[in-house]
This record gives structure tokens, sequence and C-alpha cells, in this order.
């Protein structure tokens, strides 16, 4: 009974707004989506924006479990304060972007969690590394320039060990820690 109050008042809300309640294709706004991950380095604390994400979303509000996501994150495009610290990134005991330039996250299904809250199922690929990845977001409904318009929420912790960023003296924890937060704040248009 949730579920459907939750599916009836998101449908409610998107007809109110003239959002066609059925499929539809959305591609990111690059200009006003940001992608960063956060991590420390002994106790300080350092982020960096990946600049150069396409992504591609096959949603259908009323359908929540049928949605698809496909994400490219170009790695060499990461944007940092620091010439010394973006080297270090994109050498191969990191992120080796002359190995491995994009990382990818690709879903197939998604759930309805809340109101505008929803969880997709994929998996996230990093260097040569493919692992299973639930991710959570919130959607919201907006209008963008007067077009309609999703903005897309999420923070999610990941082990970047997991995925062989670390190598060598990287793969020691004590200074930098395995956990990275990636915080995602991106919107999409319908095409």
């Amino acid at each position: 009974m949730r579920t459907f109050m939750n599916r009836a008042l998101l449908g409610a809300a998107l007809l109110i707004i003239g959002l066609p309640v059925h499929a539809a294709m959305w591609k990111l706004d690059p200009h006003m989506s940001t992608v960063v991950f956060k991590y420390n380095y002994g106790s300080d604390e350092y982020q960096g924006t990946f600049s150069n994400v396409v992504a591609n979303f096959d949603i259908d509000p009323m359908r929540p479990g049928s949605c698809k996501f496909d994400v490219t994150i170009n790695i060499e495009d990461i944007d940092v304060d620091s010439p010394e610290v973006l080297d270090y990134l994109l050498d191969y005991e990191l992120f080796d972007v002359d190995t491995w330039p994009t990382a990818t996250f690709q879903a197939e299904s998604c759930r309805l969690t809340g109101v505008t809250s929803f969880e997709s199922d994929g998996t996230l690929t990093i260097r040569d590394q493919t692992h299973p990845l639930t991710f959570p977001f919130d959607l919201n409904i907006e209008t963008c320039d007067g077009q309609v318009c999703f903005r897309l929420t999420s923070e999610v912790t990941l082990l970047r060990l997991q995925y062989g960023v670390g190598q060598g003296y990287w793969a020691n924890t004590a200074e930098v820690p395995n956990e990275v937060e990636v915080v995602v704040d991106v919107y999409a248009t319908q095409q």
C-alpha cells in the first residue's frame, strides 16, 4: 500500500507540472551538473571534480523499476587545485588514465524507496575492476530554462582499493583512507 501511495503521489506531482508519464530519454546537462569526489590525506580533507561526465537516463516516472543509466566519466578531465595532485591521480598507481581513460556506471533497474528517493542496481567499472553497486539517489522534476528537467542528487561511498585505485605506495590506507565519498548533483533534460 505504501509503494502504491508513493507512486500515486509521484505520478500526481508529475502530472501537475505537465511531464509526460511515460518512458523518456534524458541527457545530462554538463553545464549545470557536478560530480565531486572527497577524500582525506592524513587529517586534511580534499576534493576534486569530474568535469567531463556524459550520461543518458531512460526513466519512466510511473514505472521506476524500468530505469536504465549509462554514465561515462572521462578520468583525465579531473579538476583539482594542485597540478602535483593531478599528476598523482592520473598516474598508473591510481587511475592509470593511459590504460583506462574512463570509468562507467551502468544500471538496468531501479526501485522506489520514498516519494522522491530511489536506488538503482548496476555495475561500476574503474580501471579494470567491475563490481555491483547500489546507487541511492533523489530525483526531483524541475524546469530548466523553461524546459522540463530532472535533478538527481546522491552521496555514495566507494572503496577505492576495490577498484584498483591505489597500487604500490598508494595501497597503504594510513595516509589516504580506502573510503572516497562521491557527491552527485546533476540535471538532465528530456530528449
